[in-house]
């Protein structure tokens, strides 16, 4: 089973599997840190609690830096580097301040070193080793697309790099009408069209049959066929659910009423709405407790800056929920002669961009005023970015769906900020509303904390800032 689905968010499988193995791992060679400092095996009991936490803060460190993303596309050298910043900056960090906090729990800091650095060792060997089945097409799965016209382009060009096919192998697509096939001019395979289609799937192991039929080619498909290799233990997805599943979100050029219509997910609740109004003001309450020294230090240098002759904030109106207008906050980081209006995007190393807000963009920090929107109820943590009135007009008349983003509160971070790089065209707006369409059918808080944890990445890498 490539993938897993918790609360409605999807989990490549085997990345895991790698997780919880390497917990074990990490658990194993904390005691073996210990014996390299003293020479003997610690008190199992007395020690384990030690271990399991020192564990678990180790894998959550590198889930935040998206360790165990089957996105990042780095390859082993990246995902070694990621590791290093996990375990040897963020995991050591929190080891010491709960050893401070915790005195039960706390580490002696000669142990603390060999089982960091062993744990470094462990990690990257049991990785490498790990990666090899990952990569493995025996834990994949065997995938036939039915369709060769523009739906099925869509997994032709948009799913080809390795990376995309972790979890399936595909063996080609299906065509019902020759004279219209799209995906030969991209060097997809193209599979005559079989007597008998569950024959054919038996015969290739085929474990899914993807549907990316278009329209005019719905009166020939298979149905009875199709009806036969699902009754005999073959899978058979639509397109759109494909790309949910292993994109991890919704493909607006595909989309249909329909399929929104009857598929599971946009789920809205009292309870639901409980929760992520909780959810949100103990985050930003902590949130604004733990970065207080930093905006305070940020306030004075913006001010000096601007030689006190500008306000350290800036308000700008942005379009929230149900298309209600707000005002969100941010340090300034641009010249003095930027209006608070001004509707122009950043570009990447924008001269109007002064020397402190090039330093508090890159690292977030110029966002931290918004945590004032989430206790106001403007903004959520999590959510689709707010976007101005003018670039959501525009937005709105070209894209697709693109007014469904504003069913739910705007939010600080979200799941198409982690998924996509900043943008200012129309076609990176469209890409991120893909994203932030998959948040909106998958809402929980299970998938909340997910992007909270590897916001860290974000904010560590540097990644879309401008």
């Amino acid at each position: 089973m490539p993938h897993i689905r918790v609360l409605r968010h999807y989990i490549h499988t085997p990345y895991l599997v790698m997780a919880a193995f390497e917990a074990v791992v990490i658990a194993a060679v904390t005691f073996a840190g210990s014996f390299t400092r003293y020479g003997m095996w610690p008190d199992t009991a007395e020690f384990l609690p030690t271990a399991i936490t020192f564990s678990i803060v180790m894998v959550f460190s590198m889930a935040a830096m998206g360790v165990y993303e089957s996105r990042v596309r780095e390859g082993f050298m990246g995902m070694t580097l990621r590791t290093a910043v996990s375990i040897f900056l963020i995991g050591t960090m929190i080891v010491a301040v709960l050893s401070y906090l915790i005195p039960a729990l706390s580490i002696e800091r000669g142990v603390l070193l060999f089982a960091v650095l062993e744990t470094f060792a462990a990690v990257v060997v049991v990785r490498w080793i790990t990666m090899q089945f990952i990569s493995d097409d025996a834990l994949k799965s065997r995938i036939v697309v039915l369709g060769a016209g523009h739906r099925a382009l869509k997994i032709a060009t948009r799913m080809r790099r390795k990376s995309d096919r972790r979890a399936f192998i595909l063996l080609g697509f299906i065509d019902l009408d020759p004279e219209r096939a799209e995906v030969s001019s991209h060097g997809a395979k193209l599979l005559a069209r079989p007597n008998r289609l569950l024959d054919y799937c038996t015969a290739n192991d085929v474990d899914e049959i993807v549907v990316a039929v278009d329209g005019r080619d719905e009166d020939s498909m298979p149905v009875d066929e199709l009806v036969d290799c699902r009754l005999s233990g073959i899978d058979v997805c639509d397109v759109q659910e494909f790309f949910e599943r292993e994109a991890c979100k919704l493909d607006v050029d595909i989309l249909r009423p329909a399929w929104l219509a009857f598929s599971d997910g946009f789920v809205t609740s009292r309870w639901r709405s409980i929760n992520k109004r909780t959810f949100d003001i103990v985050v930003a309450t902590v949130m604004l407790i733990l970065t207080s020294p930093i905006m305070a230090i940020t306030a004075i240098c913006v001010a000096f800056e601007h030689r006190f002759h500008q306000t350290v904030l800036y308000r700008q109106l942005r379009v929230g929920r149900n298309d209600t207008l707000f005002r969100v906050y941010k340090f300034r980081s641009m010249r003095p002669d930027v209006a608070d209006d001004d509707t122009e995007f950043a570009a990447h190393n924008d001269p109007r961009v002064t020397r402190v807000g090039r330093f508090i963009r890159k690292t977030r920090i110029d966002e931290l005023p918004q945590l004032f929107n989430v206790l106001r109820g403007d903004m959520s943590f999590v959510g689709p970015r707010p976007e101005q009135p003018v670039h959501v007009d525009k937005f709105a008349r070209e894209i697709p769906y693109y007014s469904q983003r504003h069913r739910i509160k705007p939010g600080i971070t979200g799941w198409a900020q982690l998924c996509y790089p900043y943008g200012t065209s129309v076609a990176d707006a469209k890409e991120k509303l893909q994203y932030d369409l998959y948040y909106l059918k998958n809402q929980s808080l299970f998938l909340d904390l997910v992007i909270l944890l590897q916001t860290v990445e974000v904010v560590m890498v540097g990644e879309g800032a401008r």
